[in-house]
C-alpha cells in the first residue's frame, strides 16, 4: 500500500498538473468550454496509452539496450532533478513559445511532451524495471496519478480563479522542491546498488 502512494505521489509530481495548468489554459484560451473538455480528454487518454506502453515494455526497452536498474536509476535521479530545478526556477521563455494560438492541439504539445514527457516516460521504465512482479501496483498507481491529472486540467478555469496564477506558481515551486527530495532518493539509491556489485 505504501508502495502505491509512494509512486502515486512521485507520478503526479511528474506529471506537475498543477504546473500544466496556464499551459493548457492558453494552447486552449480560443474554443469553447466544451471543446477544451474533450480535447483535454482526449489528449490524456493518448498520455495514458503511450505512459502503458512504456510502463509494460520499458523492461524489454531495458534489455535490448542493455542496461542495468542502477545506471537507470542514476540518471533517472539526474533528469527528475533537473526537472524539479526548472520546476523551482522557471524560465520567463515558457514551454508553449511554439504553439499557435488557433490551431487545435493533436498529440503534441499536450499529450506530449506535457503530460507523458522524457523525464515520466524514462520514471516508467525505471519502475517497471523495479517493480517487475508488482506492475498491477504500478497500474494502480499510474491510473490514480492520470485521474488525478485529468480532473485538475478539466477543472483549470476553477482552480486559476480560485487559486490565483501566483498560488499556482507557488505550488509548482513546492511541488519541485519534494521532486527534488525524490530524484536525490533514486540517485542516492542507484549509487547504493552500483556500490554493492
Amino acid at each position: 500500500m505504501t508502495e502505491i502512494i509512494s509512486t502515486t505521489i512521485l507520478l503526479i509530481l511528474i506529471m506537475d498538473p498543477l504546473g500544466n495548468l496556464p499551459i493548457f489554459v492558453t494552447v486552449l484560451k480560443h474554443l469553447n468550454e466544451k471543446r477544451r473538455k474533450i480535447i483535454v480528454i482526449r489528449e490524456m487518454i493518448i498520455a495514458l496509452f503511450i505512459m502503458l506502453l512504456f510502463l509494460f515494455f520499458g523492461e524489454k526497452i531495458l534489455t535490448i539496450l542493455n542496461l542495468k536498474t542502477e545506471t537507470v536509476s542514476i540518471s533517472g535521479g539526474i533528469i527528475l532533478f533537473l526537472i524539479s530545478i526548472k520546476m523551482i526556477f522557471p524560465s520567463e521563455t515558457g514551454k508553449n513559445n511554439n504553439i499557435s494560438s488557433y490551431e487545435e492541439p493533436f498529440l503534441v504539445p499536450l499529450a506530449m511532451p506535457l503530460i507523458a514527457g522524457p523525464s515520466l516516460l524514462a520514471t516508467l521504465m525505471l519502475l517497471s524495471h523495479q517493480y517487475l512482479y508488482h506492475m498491477f501496483y504500478l497500474v494502480i498507481s499510474l491510473l490514480i496519478a492520470w485521474f488525478f491529472t485529468i480532473v485538475v486540467l478539466l477543472l483549470s478555469n476553477v482552480f486559476l480563479k480560485i487559486f490565483g496564477k501566483k498560488s499556482v506558481n507557488a505550488l509548482e515551486r513546492l511541488m519541485g522542491l519534494i521532486l527534488i527530495m525524490l530524484s536525490t532518493q533514486m540517485f542516492l539509491d542507484g549509487i547504493k546498488v552500483w556500490l554493492k556489485n
